[in-house]
């Protein structure tokens, strides 16, 4: 049997984090068993699914490379063929035809709210009153068991009615999970699930059912939010006679507190995390570790998830999103990404118009050409703009604080010393500039921790970067002189 897996989001919103996981689950697990990965939009609510939600979506996947094996299919151009499984399960005996709306369900339960509300605020009443009371709100609860179950009973002539499904009165319905293990609930504690509405369209419940199995679909791997769909899908499958699928469900992903993930935790969609420059690499190896263990491996990358990945290893707690691990994580692959990859998407970060207006070609091009020694002092690609600073053009540097104070009149005929030295340097590489500057120390008589400070401050700023020698390479004979000179001459 081929293993067949799908994912089917909501086209209401973005990607989100969670829904991604359950994408690169079902991915996953189709790559290693040699099977088939299928997208179905599932769109059936057309008051809250929009064109946006769904381009975010096949944006998501494919930035995060979670290739389809076939085209999406559409939930809401199969309804005449969710409407045709409907009443097939009629003409079995399997649904039935029932003139009992949804509306009038709804007030069923807030009738039995309403008594129990009631209950709570009473006067004192003697216990036969209270067990009267407590009797109907328990029948008013009870899962719904329509009337019109008796075939015998005739529909009310002209009256609209929905298709339900015939849930069993007596057994269980058991789910042996790959995840959950062996779960069970009776059957009397089910509804009769609505499958057609009285306008004739069909429910999700129904249409999930249906496209799973007209897909082929072997392995259902989703949140485990899903777990009470699964029971009241299953005699959908039975009533059909159709071989269900082999379910995985994935626990939630929560907040640090071990709370459900929300938007107070900073629940982002995917296409947030690739604006604050996580690449997709790692945010997969991330995601992948959120419910999915191999032992103590951390760093997993996609041919090696491949190779591992099995039901097996999914986990029943719920995972912890920790957003310093996903950034030790991002900060391993951006120091494996290629140098240009890495300068290319830089560059295509937003940047406020002061930033971008000293971004010149000569910085663009100093930027570029230290993007090897960048990547390794930031975690994001957002993050070495800060890394990158000193490589823009900056000048005049306006010196401040401690930077300002090391800026006295003898600093100044040092850097006076430092530029007419290098000035003369026929070679303007690290070696050539360190046994320049050291020359000139011991010429002074003074350590490189009197000069180094001094030469960081006028070139950078101050701010963070690399070995100073380093800093003068990358910014190259004429940026580093201006900058020198700039000081020198009393630029404050």
């Amino acid at each position: 049997m081929q293993v067949v897996t799908r994912f089917a989001p909501s086209p209401t919103g973005f990607l989100h984090i969670g829904g991604a996981r359950t994408a690169l689950f079902c991915w996953l697990y189709a790559r290693a068993k040699g099977g088939k990965f299928l997208l179905r939009i599932e769109d059936t609510d057309r008051e809250r699914s929009t064109q946006a939600a769904v381009d975010a979506i096949f944006d998501g996947l494919s930035w995060l490379g979670l290739d389809a094996d076939e085209p999406p299919l559409l939930q809401s151009e199969r309804a005449e063929r969710h409407r045709e499984v409907a009443l097939e399960l009629v003409r079995r005996g399997a649904a039935y035809r029932c003139p009992v709306s949804q509306d009038e369900l709804e007030a069923r339960r807030a009738a039995a709210a309403a008594l129990r509300r009631e209950r709570e605020i009473a006067a004192p009443m003697s216990a036969e009153q209270a067990a009267s009371l407590e009797a109907a709100r328990d029948h008013l609860m009870k899962p719904f068991r329509s009337a019109w179950r008796d075939p015998a009973r005739p529909l009310p002539e002209g009256a609209p009615y929905v298709v339900r499904l015939r849930m069993p009165d007596e057994g269980e319905i058991v789910v042996e999970d790959r995840v959950q293990g062996r779960v069970r609930i009776a059957c009397s504690d089910l509804d009769d699930l609505i499958l057609l509405r009285s306008d004739g369209t069909p429910t999700y419940m129904l249409a999930v059912v249906v496209d799973d199995h007209d897909m082929g679909v072997t392995h259902v791997i989703r949140g485990d939010d899903h777990l009470t769909n699964t029971f009241r899908q299953l005699p959908i499958y039975l009533g059909m006679g159709w071989t269900p699928p082999v379910h995985a469900h994935v626990p939630m992903i929560h907040g640090p507190d071990g709370k459900k993930l929300s938007k107070r935790h900073g629940a982002l969609g995917v296409e947030a995390y690739r604006e604050l420059g996580y690449l997709p690499e790692a945010l997969k190896n991330y995601l992948l570790r959120l419910g999915w263990s191999h032992g103590d491996d951390e760093i997993i990358d996609t041919d090696q998830a491949i190779a591992w990945f099995d039901l097996d290893g999914l986990g029943k707690a719920p995972a912890r999103l920790d957003i310093a691990k996903l950034n030790a994580v991002n900060s391993h692959y951006m120091a494996r990404a290629d140098n240009d990859r890495l300068a290319d998407l830089f560059f295509a970060l937003p940047f406020e118009p002061e930033v971008e207006a000293r971004l010149s070609p000569a910085a663009r091009d100093r930027i570029r050409a230290a993007m090897g020694m960048l990547k390794t002092r930031a975690a994001t690609i957002v993050q070495l703009k800060d890394a990158s600073a000193f490589l823009s053009d900056l000048r005049p540097i306006r010196l401040t604080g401690k930077s300002a104070d090391l800026l006295n009149d003898e600093a100044r005929e040092r850097l006076r010393q430092v530029v007419r030295r290098l000035e003369a340097l026929p070679d303007w590489s690290e070696g050539a500039i360190r046994d320049e500057i050291s020359g000139l120390c011991s010429e002074l008589g003074v350590p490189m921790g009197k000069i180094g400070p001094l030469l960081r401050a006028v070139l950078t700023g101050g701010a963070a970067a690399p070995d100073i020698m380093l800093v003068l390479t990358l910014l190259g004979r004429n940026e580093c002189l201006a900058r020198l000179k700039d000081q020198a001459e009393g630029a404050r």
